[in-house]
């Protein structure tokens, strides 16, 4: 008798795609956010003190931010519920050492990501008088945060997706097939 494959390979192509999806869309929302964000035409300065309004960007950011949240997640899950990273019982699959390597540079990638979503997009929220940003001033977001962010969030999902798809792969080859011998 042959062994049937793997049941989780549907479950796990339907998640790497619906990550990839998330992270699509995360990484066009962040550049609707840079387009969308504060500029210095929106600066109100009265000599002392300084006003920005709320832009646009703000709401594309926090959901630029929850979906990028979610992609990792899913991305991450894949590879938490479907292979080993220590312990070797109830694993499914052996994790090769380049996906381990791919695994560090997806969190690494979504430390700095996400860092520069949270400052960018809350600078892009409303900046009253005597408030400002930061210790009473105003701050407005450097070009191209947000397209920096958005090639983050692409590095991010897409390895910690190759980092799963080469488990699974590298596992389907390690594969031993048995073979039985007919009784009779």
């Amino acid at each position: 008798m042959e062994n049937p494959p793997p049941r989780c390979k549907f479950t796990v192509i339907l998640f790497i795609i619906i990550s990839l999806s998330l992270s699509i869309l995360s990484f066009l929302l962040c550049i609707a956010a840079e387009i969308k964000k504060n500029k210095e035409d929106n600066l109100r300065w009265n000599g002392k003190l300084c006003y920005l309004p709320s832009s646009k960007a703000f709401g594309l950011g926090i959901a630029a931010l929850v979906s990028f949240f979610l992609a990792q997640i899913i991305a991450n899950s894949i590879l938490l519920n479907y292979s080993c990273w220590r312990s070797k019982s109830k694993c499914q699959y052996k994790m090769p050492s380049i996906a381990k390597v791919l695994i560090l540079i997806s969190w690494t990638s979504f430390g700095f990501a996400t860092i520069l979503l949270i400052a960018a997009t809350s600078m892009n929220k409303r900046q009253p008088y005597r408030l400002g940003w930061l210790n009473g001033e105003c701050y407005l977001v450097k070009g191209g945060t947000y397209a920096g962010s958005a090639i983050l969030v692409l590095v991010t999902v897409c390895s910690a997706n190759a980092s799963a798809f080469s488990t699974i792969k590298s596992s389907q080859k390690n594969q031993h097939t048995k073979i039985h011998k007919q009784m009779g």
